[in-house]
């Protein structure tokens, strides 16, 4: 198998029967995990693997790459709704990042430190970081995946 990771949503026997037949054309070449559970009614994992296709669609159309449009986005739109929203958050962003330069903040909230903004996140945070990334990656001329491909419709 190439890709890192295959992810599926199965809402019917067709559906299944077509994974199956994917599992069935695997070469087995190292050992593989298979993981089945029911979808979660929480969105997270869906509103993750949008944030993460937006970023590659801001790559993909602009000369900046994926995680240089994440770690913007990160200061500039979630760090605020975490700090609007919790105290706790807020107290200790601006003791230990606040007085930082603006360059090292952005490598912050980036590998290898991955300062934790959208993990700290509710789902209707998440979400309100979501319309924000999609109004800034709009304004700047970038066509973004419908969100209705991850299950996510306003």
């Amino acid at each position: 198998m190439k890709a890192k990771e295959v992810y599926f949503i199965v809402k019917n026997d067709d559906e299944r029967s077509g994974v199956m037949r994917f599992i069935q054309a695997w070469d087995i070449d190292s050992p593989l995990e298979v993981v089945i559970r029911e979808v979660s009614t929480d969105r997270t994992t869906q509103q993750n693997r949008l944030q993460y296709r937006w970023f590659a669609d801001g790559e993909r159309q602009s000369d900046q790459k994926a995680w240089e449009i994440r770690a913007y986005c990160k200061l500039h739109f979630g760090v605020p709704i975490l700090r609007r929203d919790s105290e706790e958050y807020r107290e200790k962003y601006d003791r230990l990042i606040r007085p930082m330069g603006y360059e090292q903040k952005l490598e912050l909230m980036v590998e290898p430190f991955d300062f934790p903004v959208t993990s700290a996140m509710t789902v209707k945070q998440h979400m309100e970081f979501l319309d924000a990334v999609q109004l800034h990656l709009s304004g700047l001329g970038v066509q973004l995946t419908n969100p209705a491909e991850f299950g996510l419709c306003k």
